[in-house]
């Protein structure tokens, strides 16, 4: 048997692959090579094959994809904890609205590098992000090396990046003009929301997209107010009225939806709309619960988001997942309802499929080389039965010793490759001072 070469042979006792079948490798070992998985198997059979210039000898962890969160607004790191236990519309527009009006590049730049640390050390390797002067976060996404989908919040009215819609869109050229082609930033035209907007913005935002080939996201449905505001507003309900615009299709990823009708669920699955739940924050936020049972049966894509940390007040899918399965099962009172298995695709191929990224999400040949390990010796980890039941019920993402994105080692058991942790603590405080200064209401 001939032996080929390769970067890196990456061994553990488990490998959860999340590739079609679903295979579970117990003693397996991962081949990588230029940041690509070249391949996964036993750790006997690739032994054989490959000689690498490094080995990573993982012991009793297990290693599985990097998460994909599908829903963030990373900057708003800043206000963890700001504002708590108010209903959405309060909180949004008498509270973080009005600090968000002073926020600056620096301060923006650092939330995200904050969101970027909170995600590496809980396994999140990709992030899709809908903000405020998105070229901050990419900034900071590049200086992490994880990866992301940005794209710049589009208002019907000023934000600290541009004092009229119109001066959006150069700003959001530019920034799909600089990322094009980079490896770890894609781009993505974001409206806002159906309330936020204009018929005017969401048609030009469509189009644009359209040029650009790719996806367009919004906040949608994301409860029974907004639903009534658009009713009061355009006559139509949510969907109806994206619709109506001539906005629909597989490009369109929408998250929350904790408002849908049956009859739109079944048009989400035609068009072939993706669907980011986001659980944590529509529980906070009280919007409701999302019928994620029903939007699976009728064949909708859904993902996990966890939403900003303000109104979440973290950015760990671990929790994600948990909150998800637990939360379906007692909506539709079925404990079969949403299993380990649904919510671990959730936050993995599901994730990848809806942002269009699918070298990510799972660990097989071609691939890309993102991924995590779990410690399994973690007294919550204990014993071990079935290792997808851990992950959506027992894990709590502090078990994660391992984060690697194209082949590169982010962290590994306390240490950040790429950010300077203490220099982020000592800058939180000062941003604390800056936001309490501002708040409308702080606990």
């Amino acid at each position: 048997m001939s032996i080929s070469r390769c970067d890196l042979l990456l061994r553990a006792d488990i490998i959860v692959t999340q590739d079609a079948q679903r295979r579970i490798v117990e003693g397996g070992a991962v081949a990588i090579d230029g940041g690509t998985i070249i391949e996964v198997g036993p750790q006997a059979e690739l032994d054989a094959r490959w000689q690498a210039e490094r080995s990573l000898d993982l012991g009793r962890k297990l290693v599985m994809p990097g998460l994909v969160n599908a829903h963030t607004h990373a900057s708003m790191t800043v206000f963890r904890g700001v504002a708590d236990d108010l209903p959405l519309m309060t909180w949004l527009t008498e509270n973080i609205w009005p600090v968000e009006k002073a926020l600056s590049k620096e301060i923006i730049h650092f939330g995200a590098l904050l969101a970027c640390a909170e995600m590496i050390r809980t396994g999140t390797t990709c992030f899709c992000d809908m903000y405020l002067m998105e070229a901050e976060t990419a900034r900071a996404v590049d200086e992490a090396g994880i990866r992301a989908v940005l794209g710049e919040g589009i208002f019907a009215f000023p934000s600290p990046a541009y004092a009229k819609t119109e001066d959006a869109w150069p700003i959001i050229e530019d920034l799909h003009a600089r990322y094009k082609g980079h490896g770890h930033i894609r781009t993505a035209i974001m409206p806002h929301a159906v309330y936020t907007t204009t018929p005017e913005i969401l048609k030009r935002s469509w189009e644009l997209a359209q040029a650009h080939g790719c996806i367009w996201k919004t906040h949608l449905s994301e409860s029974e107010t907004e639903t009534r505001t658009s009713l009061e507003q355009f006559g139509r309900r949510p969907l109806d009225y994206l619709e109506s615009l001539g906005i629909s299709g597989s490009k369109c990823v929408f998250a929350h939806c904790v408002d849908l009708t049956p009859e739109e669920m079944a048009r989400m699955a035609e068009t072939g709309a993706h669907v980011v739940h986001c659980p944590q924050s529509n529980m906070k936020l009280t919007s409701g619960m999302a019928r994620i049972e029903d939007l699976r049966r009728a064949g909708v894509n859904v993902c996990l988001g966890t939403d900003g940390a303000a109104s979440n007040n973290d950015l760990n899918m671990f929790l994600e997942m948990n909150s998800a399965a637990l939360l379906q099962k007692v909506r539709t009172m079925d404990p079969t309802a949403l299993n380990a298995q649904a919510a671990l695709d959730m936050a993995t191929v599901n994730g990848a499929k809806a942002l269009g990224w699918e070298e990510l999400g799972c660990l097989e040949a071609g691939k890309a080389a993102d991924l995590i390990a779990l410690d399994l010796n973690q007294p919550n980890m204990l014993p071990l039965y079935n290792p997808v039941s851990h992950l959506a019920y027992a894990a709590s993402g502090m078990e994660v010793c391992l984060t690697m994105v194209n082949g590169k080692v982010l962290y590994e058991h306390g240490r950040y490759a790429t950010m300077d942790m203490d220099g982020l603590a000592r800058e939180a405080v000062k941003v604390a001072r800056w936001v309490k200064a501002r708040a409308h209401k702080t606990n």
